[in-house]
Formats: C-alpha cells, sequence, structure tokens
C-alpha cells in the first residue's frame, strides 16, 4: 500500500512541470501577436469603410475574400454595389419619381441647370443624391465646354436624359447610367436624371443665377452647387457704364422675375405691357415692381436680355403623364 502511494506522488509531481512549462513564453508570443494581426485588420477595415461608404459588414467581406488585399477588395465592393444597384433600378423602374432636386452650377462664364427626380423629398434631402446630381452637373459642363473650346461668342445646349447618362463623371470615370444605378440601389428609391441646360457668354456678358425654395448643401464637397425646387439662368449685358446699377444683383432678381412669372419667351422692347398672363418677358409686369414692366425696369438701368432658362422640378414629368 505504501508503494503505491509513492507511485502515485511521484506521477503527480513528474507531470506538473511540463504543464507549468507550456503555458509560459509562448503563450505570450501568440496573443501578442495575433492582437497585432487584428488592429491591422480592423485599421484596414476602418480605411476601407471611410474611403468606400459602404457599411462595415460588406468592407469585412471585402477583406477576408481577398486577404486584406484592400486595392481588390475596393474594386469588388464598387462592382458588387453597380451590380446590386442595376437590380434595385430595375426592379423600382415603373414608379414615378415626382419629387427631387434642380442642381445649379456656375464656373467663370458658364452655368449648367440639371433637373434629377425621385420618388420622395426625405430623398432628395439625403447627401448622396444631392452628390448625384452634382456629378450629373459637372459632366454635362465639362462635355459642353468641351465641344464648345473654341465658341467666343453666347453658347447654348441642352440635354435629355439618355445622352447625360452615357456622359462619363470625373469621379472614377463611370457613366452617370452607372451612377445613377448606384445611387438607386444604395437609397432605395427610383430615379431618374431628366435634362440639363448649359450656357456660355463671353466676358462683356453676364450669368444671372437664382434657385427658390433653397437647400443648404451641409456637406463641403458640394459647396460649388445650388439645389432648390426652382432654378433660372438667365443672359444679359451692360449697354452703358452706371456705377448705381448692381449687375451681380440685379441678374438675382431677374431670375426671380423668371421663377415666379414663367414667361415663355424674352419678346421685345416693342411690346405692349400686358398683365400677370402676358408671356413675353419684356411685356410682365416686373415680379418685384410690378408697376412698372420688365423692359421698363431694363431700359431704366440700362440693361439687355439675351435669353434664359427655366426649370420646375417635375414640370416635364407632369407634361408627360397628361399626353
Amino acid at each position: 500500500m505504501a508503494v503505491l502511494c509513492a507511485l502515485r506522488t511521484a506521477r503527480i509531481f513528474s507531470t506538473q512541470p511540463a504543464q507549468v512549462l507550456l503555458s509560459t513564453q509562448p503563450a505570450q508570443f501568440l496573443h501578442s501577436s495575433g492582437a497585432r494581426l487584428i488592429a491591422a485588420d480592423k485599421e484596414l477595415l476602418v480605411k476601407l469603410r471611410k474611403k468606400t461608404g459602404y457599411s462595415f459588414t460588406n468592407c469585412k467581406k471585402a477583406l477576408e475574400k481577398f486577404n486584406s488585399d484592400l486595392q481588390q477588395a475596393e474594386a469588388w465592393l464598387h462592382e458588387q454595389a453597380h451590380k446590386e444597384g442595376w437590380s434595385k433600378a430595375s426592379k423600382l423602374q415603373d414608379r414615378k419619381t415626382k419629387e427631387g432636386l434642380i442642381g445649379l452650377l456656375q464656373d467663370g462664364n458658364s452655368a449648367v441647370l440639371v433637373e434629377v427626380n425621385c420618388e420622395t423629398d426625405f430623398v432628395a434631402r439625403n447627401v448622396k443624391f444631392q452628390q448625384l446630381v452634382q456629378q450629373a452637373a459637372v459632366a454635362t459642363m465639362e462635355h459642353c465646354r468641351s465641344k464648345q473650346a473654341n465658341t467666343i461668342d453666347y453658347a447654348k445646349s441642352s440635354l435629355m436624359a439618355e445622352e447625360i447618362k452615357q456622359l462619363k463623371t470625373s469621379l472614377d470615370s463611370h457613366a452617370l447610367a452607372d451612377q445613377l444605378a448606384l445611387a438607386i440601389g444604395n437609397l432605395g428609391e427610383n430615379m431618374a436624371i431628366r435634362r440639363a441646360a448649359w450656357v456660355a457668354v463671353p466676358s462683356d456678358w453676364h450669368i444671372g443665377t437664382y434657385v427658390h425654395r433653397e437647400l443648404s448643401a451641409d456637406n463641403t464637397s458640394l459647396a460649388k452647387m445650388m439645389f432648390g425646387k426652382y432654378g433660372a439662368l438667365v443672359i444679359y449685358r451692360a449697354l452703358e457704364q452706371n456705377p448705381k446699377v448692381n449687375l451681380s444683383e440685379l441678374g438675382r432678381r431677374l431670375g426671380q422675375h423668371i421663377v415666379g412669372m414663367m414667361p415663355q419667351s424674352v419678346g421685345s422692347m416693342d411690346d405692349p405691357p400686358g398683365d400677370d398672363s402676358e408671356t413675353k418677358m419684356l411685356a410682365q409686369p416686373f415680379l418685384l415692381d410690378p408697376g412698372t414692366t420688365v423692359g421698363q425696369f431694363l431700359q431704366r438701368s440700362g440693361v439687355s436680355v439675351l435669353d434664359f432658362v427655366r426649370y420646375e422640378c417635375g414640370e416635364v414629368a407632369k407634361v408627360a403623364e397628361s399626353i
């Protein structure tokens, strides 16, 4: 019996050091190495999320798929997003798009008006939708400038939906149609790029701009854009030097009049004064001074109007639905 107890005691003491040896330095090394790997993966995940804007779940999936290769993961995310966007766009294409925004972009002696529609005003206020409007405006500006590069006179171009959607964006060289599908996939509403107008003037002419029911752009990347439900561009020039006339403010007031009074044409200074139903701009009562016509206001200011563009969000859709 004493021999058996001694054997048991010896076995206990002979196994104990092996357990102690297995639980020392190597375990600490593996733990610290794993922590560094986790930290590196987390840093990549945050970087990919910030760069692409996609969810953490999708970014994590992409990094796992390509063994933490950031470039391949990003390319795959964009590819999947476009596929999902096109799929969702196809499902939602029959939904009516009566809301949206008019976007206005002015750069030097040229300006663009663009209309992009969506289903609800809630989505119209989303920064991703506003970025889509900006992409359409910038692509239109670059396209029209390239076509009219050598023009020294007044130039004007109008683009409709299919032509605009084929334009490339400076963001990633994708067609606007791809960006449209991507926005539909992200925001879950049907959308439509409706139309765009571009104007450019020589140095001695001016472009007046005005947007009504303007939305403030909270994102700094949208600082050059103006958004609203109505927009106007008016082309004019000073016939004489008049230090009392603020030409920039005059252009804004003319834009207000065009939005409010909805003229169909400029008309002539010889047109007789009309009432509120008048459609020729120069013969209309001036919105900000109904006692005088627009023509009389311009004559007094020493200014001549050549042309204008007026957009109202949804008006094209309304016309199409009434046919």
